[in-house]
């Protein structure tokens, strides 16, 4: 008999057991997950340790209604381009239905590549809640880093952020470079500002909609969808690296979100401003802070009259 028309009697002893036990067993399966994820102390631990070991330092910014957090060297050098890394989704997840009580991520994969950028000054701006003292959680519920992470809310908060990091440089021009989820942030908020000169992301969620599609979720109904802003980025240069590794952000992705430019002919054409370059053998988080994965060109205009 096929198992979906089974309808035992609960009244069954044998099945009043099973059902039991097997409460049992899934409330000590979901325990033992937890307890593999690391504490949010530990995750904030872990990125104060990559940031000392690199002589970068954290600051608290203070924006509305979020408290957020930064890290950029202990002694920043006053630069007219500021290029700011922005933090991916983190832990907004423990499992497929189960949403994290802390984003802060385990292994920060925007701060390493912060951390490592080649030339110029450098920031890093990690996502709302990420990071962040139990004082300082005002405005951080769940829905801010599930169906909300990438609302008006969050991207007007980090382009606050964005303001005081130019502001601690004495920058004049800013240099957006999201991962994961960051990427949809930076593309969101250099659709909104007049001073950003170059977008980069690194596996970015430019077309969320594509994304949800893509994996069969959920879609994000209170977010707002980068693909929809094209139109403010026409004349932005653009490059967006796609791990050939990468399961969760795939090429499709990327490409839903170019066809929105009709104006591109070549994929990778030295000549346009918007590269999409799938990078094979990267794309698993870790592997991205490595500099054979990511190479940003240099922008040598702003908008409009760029070269690579």
């Amino acid at each position: 008999m096929p198992w979906a028309t089974w309808r035992p009697s609960t009244s069954t002893p044998v099945i009043a057991v099973l059902r039991g036990t097997l409460s049992a067993l899934l409330i000590t399966a979901i325990a033992g997950c937890t307890s593999l994820v690391p504490s949010s102390q530990s995750r904030h631990d872990h990125a104060l340790n990559l940031a000392h070991a690199a002589e970068w330092k954290s600051v608290r910014i203070k924006t509305e209604p979020f408290i957020l957090t930064g890290f950029l060297p202990q002694a920043p050098q006053r630069a007219k381009t500021l290029t700011v890394y922005i933090e991916g989704d983190g832990l907004a997840w423990i499992s497929g239905s189960r949403s994290s009580g802390d984003p802060t991520p385990i292994n920060p994969v925007g701060l390493e590549l912060a951390m490592r950028h080649p030339y110029g000054a450098a920031a890093y701006l990690a996502r709302p809640c990420q990071f962040i003292a139990d004082t300082d959680r005002n405005g951080c519920e769940k829905h801010v880093w599930t169906a909300g992470r990438y609302s008006g809310d969050v991207v007007e908060a980090s382009s606050q952020a964005l303001d005081a990091l130019m502001a601690m440089f004495g920058a004049v021009k800013l240099r957006l470079v999201g991962y994961s989820g960051g990427g949809a942030v930076a593309a969101l908020l250099a659709a909104r500002r007049n001073d950003v000169i170059q977008l980069v992301t690194v596996s970015g969620m430019l077309d969320h909609q594509s994304w949800t599609r893509e994996h069969q979720i959920t879609p994000l109904h209170d977010s707002l969808n980068p693909a929809d802003f094209a139109s403010s980025l026409l004349d932005l240069p653009q490059l967006h690296l796609i791990g050939g590794k990468d399961k969760n952000v795939t090429e499709a992705t990327a490409n839903s979100y170019r066809a929105r430019f009709p104006h591109l002919t070549s994929r990778r054409s030295s000549a346009s401003k918007h590269l999409i370059i799938r990078v094979a053998g990267c794309g698993t988080g870790r592997s991205w802070p490595s500099y054979g994965c990511l190479k940003i060109p240099r922008v040598v205009r702003g908008r409009g009259n760029t070269r690579w």
